[in-house]
């Protein structure tokens, strides 16, 4: 029941403001297993109470892509900060052979420390793309579940928290990839994450 009425309200705002005929939104996650992902890096990936749980235990990078690459997309997905360390949702998302140093992809930032920045853009060699406002600093749930709405649409960026949009940024100087989504634990090993309920909608179907 939590689930449909998720979507349904997925649906509802952004029907308000766009017409995508025909575009379903699709779970990435089944809730079992990790079918559909793969692991970058050593860090401890698995499933736990119908969520996926990340745990740094090397103080290393760790990523769990999917399979699958997209390029203009709608990600809907909900995270719990269990410890204090950084994460993000990769997107366009590329490492290099055998490693797991990123070689192209963007983020939108989750890290549950109040004013460290949660939606905000960042990578892409460019270190800080953009920052929520200040007033958008504290809308993260701490040690508890947070919904995640992430639109990318060519150059245009959004994330929106807990209902509220907390960037939404066009990049002048955008360069246009694909690539996969990819969930983090950034490194140093207090990485202690978990996410469900996530579906995508990919707008290259249009």
């Amino acid at each position: 029941m939590r689930i449909s009425i998720l979507l349904f309200c997925l649906a509802a705002a952004a029907g308000a403001q766009e017409k995508l005929p025909n575009l379903q939104w699709v779970s990435l996650f089944n809730g079992k297993d990790l079918s559909g992902w793969e692991t970058v890096g050593k860090e401890k990936w698995e499933v736990i109470d119908g969520a996926i749980h990340g745990q740094g235990i090397t103080k290393d990078y760790g990523y769990l892509q999917t399979a699958k690459k997209y390029k203009d997309f709608h990600l809907s997905l909900r995270f719990k900060c269990v410890g204090d360390g950084n994460s993000g949702v990769f997107f366009h998302t590329a490492f290099k052979p055998g490693t797991a140093d990123v070689s192209q992809g963007m983020q939108f930032e989750i890290d549950q420390t109040m004013s460290h920045h949660t939606g905000g853009l960042y990578g892409d060699g460019r270190q800080w793309i953009a920052w929520p406002a200040p007033e958008n600093e504290f809308v993260i749930h701490q040690n508890d579940w947070n919904d995640y709405l992430l639109k990318v649409e060519g150059n245009h960026f959004v994330a929106r928290l807990n209902g509220i949009v907390v960037v939404d940024f066009t990049d002048p100087s955008p360069r246009s990839f694909d690539g996969t989504i990819a969930l983090q634990l950034h490194s140093g090993g207090q990485g202690n994450m978990m996410f469900k309920d996530i579906y995508v909608r990919d707008l290259s179907v249009r």
